[in-house]
């Protein structure tokens, strides 16, 4: 038997799609006003945060996509419905990010060693850099809440707040080229832009490789939900415990629990299995669990088997 809560992951779907719609409004908008900025600036920090913004406009397509395919149904081929899409969302965005530090970062070392070559017009770069700043904290509210819930949100999130610091990066580097002159700050700040990005993919695809890799979601103690499930009244073992999870915030968990003979004689398996997936839910906030009761003795035909 099992629980499963469709309606609300529904409805987290769709709140989390309007909010990947809004953030993605608000970033092209930033994007066009930095790439507009960097041509009349020639600053590259400027240029490294449009083609961080563009690459984050395209991730948000890309998550928005992804949240918009993880809605639909289940079905006899994809039994789990289409959750797993918000991954592979996740790891197209933590790749876009690897790239574009290493991108940034070879023009940044490039401008260092040629500083002849480099013309900055630091005012407008202050005022263009204020506004970028201003956009993405106003995204980086919106995503707040929802990337706690879903790994696909948490790559747009994870991105918003590389631009934000990205821009406030830029702000100290065009305050530094308006008071002192000191053109290099500007190839800094972009060095810096990539620095900060790198950790946060490589963590954002780490998180990835363990959802893939059907490990246990972070935090979550099998033993502890064991222990949880022998307090049960009539539970007599646990085992062949698995819990994985499809996405973030959707964890599965599935187990094998022998019980004692009375439980199975009396007609209290359906309480039992209600209380074992109220202990889960209400513990351990697992919503989709799956039990194999079985009558003591059933453990050693099973090896056998």
């Amino acid at each position: 038997m099992h629980d499963h809560a469709p309606g609300r992951i529904g409805a987290r779907g769709a709140s989390n799609r309007r909010l990947l719609a809004a953030s993605l409004g608000i970033t092209t908008l930033v994007m066009v006003v930095q790439l507009v900025g960097a041509a009349l600036t020639g600053s590259l920090a400027l240029l490294a945060d449009a083609v961080h913004m563009f690459t984050d406009a395209a991730a948000l397509v890309i998550a928005l996509v992804a949240s918009v395919v993880a809605a639909r149904p289940a079905n006899d081929r994809r039994t789990f419905g289409y959750q797993r899409a918000e991954v592979f969302g996740a790891l197209v965005n933590g790749v876009i990010l690897i790239v574009l530090s290493i991108g940034i970062a070879g023009e940044g070392v490039r401008r260092l060693l040629h500083p002849a070559e480099v013309e900055v017009a630091g005012t407008l770069m202050l005022v263009v850099a204020v506004v970028g700043l201003v956009a993405n904290a106003v995204a980086l509210w919106l995503l707040s809440a929802a990337q706690r819930h879903s790994i696909n949100v948490r790559g747009a999130y994870l991105e918003v707040l590389g631009d934000l610091i990205g821009s406030a990066a830029v702000i100290v580097a065009a305050v530094v080229i308006v008071t002192t002159g000191w053109l290099a700050a500007d190839a800094v700040a972009s060095l810096l832009i990539a620095a900060m990005i790198v950790p946060r993919a490589i963590g954002l695809l780490r998180e990835v490789t363990s959802v893939l890799a059907e490990s246990a979601p972070r935090g979550v103690q099998v033993r502890e939900i064991r222990d949880h499930l022998l307090d049960a009244p009539g539970v007599v073992d646990v085992h062949d415990v698995h819990v994985w999870q499809l996405t973030r915030g959707a964890p599965v968990f599935t187990a094998h629990v022998v019980v004692a003979q009375a439980v199975l004689q009396d007609g209290r398996a359906g309480p039992l299995l209600a209380e074992l997936q109220g202990c889960l839910a209400d513990h351990f906030d697992v919503e989709h669990s799956t039990f194999q009761l079985e009558p003591a003795g059933h453990t050693e035909h099973e090896s056998h088997a």
